[in-house]
């Protein structure tokens, strides 16, 4: 499926752009612990300033987050999630009408959001409700994302936060995760999720070393065979302090060109902390593909 086929168009009124345009979804995690922006949104009033302004700076797309997917973080049950959340997708969506993310993989979570005005599910489990899954079911999250037409982000990610970087081990990295990625995308379309409201995401830095991230990303092209537009998440992940040896406040430089080659090689979505920053960087990536300029 070539960029200018797709079709995309959440729930709210705003539609997506259908091409020449890499798509920015800026993060805010309501979260104590998470690796980098932990706890500067750590309530509605705050998460509600940053979104606006993420907005304001050329964000396509937020993404709400309460529960840190970090290496070694711990679950957080969903009442606390819920708790974490309050009513911020409604307070947003009361102000614009830009698509709104919910980042979790819980069930009651995701039900919360969607009421108060979501569009978008953004599972780190890829709709299996957790880890222990097989790869060819799904459960009450895809009925969820089915009745109420949401649409879907599925992650590749082969274990919890907890032990996901303890020993990454693949015999051949783009296989298992694209034939896991395809066996997914399958599930939900039987769940009936609609195939326009799947998006793929390979999973940088969850269960995968620096070298299988680096093999992913030099051979990201290849996953759009599968025919579902791609979100990438590399924003200050550790692969840069693998290679740079920089703490995640220090990431900037890197995830810029990290976000620049993700788009060049086939990102429809490119998910950051920096979004001014990002939009400016992968904007002129697209001057360059598609001939847009500056009004």
């Amino acid at each position: 499926m070539k960029r200018n086929d797709l079709e995309w168009r959440f729930r709210c009124a705003k539609p997506i752009p259908k091409s020449g345009k890499t798509l920015i979804m800026g993060i805010v995690n309501l979260t104590p612990d998470s690796f980098y922006d932990g706890g500067r949104a750590a309530n509605p009033h705050e998460a509600m300033k940053q979104a606006l302004a993420m907005l304001a700076a050329g964000a396509d797309i937020i993404d709400f987050g309460a529960e840190s997917s970090r290496p070694g973080a711990s679950a957080v049950q969903e009442t606390e999630e819920i708790h974490r959340l309050g009513n911020i997708v409604a307070l947003l969506r009361a102000e614009t009408d830009a698509p709104i993310s919910i980042d979790t993989y819980q069930v009651g979570t995701a039900s919360h959001a969607l009421k108060q005005g979501a569009d978008m599910v953004n599972d780190i489990t890829a709709l299996r409700g957790g880890w222990n899954g097989t790869e060819g079911e799904s459960g009450p999250m895809a009925e969820l994302a089915a009745r109420e037409n949401a649409h879907v982000i599925l992650m590749h990610m082969p274990s919890p936060p907890a032990s996901m970087q303890e020993t990454p081990r693949y015999v051949d990295a783009m296989v298992e995760i694209t034939g896991f990625l395809a066996q997914r995308a399958t599930a939900a379309e039987r769940a009936g999720i609609s195939k326009e409201n799947i998006w793929l995401d390979p999973g940088f830095g969850f269960g995968k070393t620096f070298s299988h991230n680096r093999e992913i990303l030099l051979r990201l092209g290849e996953f759009t065979s599968l025919g579902y537009p791609l979100a990438v998440g590399l924003s200050r992940k550790r692969l840069i302090a693998d290679a740079l040896g920089l703490p995640p406040d220090e990431r900037l430089e890197a995830s810029l060109a990290l976000a620049v080659m993700a788009a060049w090689s086939g990102a429809d979505i490119v998910r950051v902390h920096d979004v001014k920053a990002t939009v400016r960087a992968v904007s002129m990536l697209d001057a360059i593909r598609f001939g847009q300029v500056a009004k």
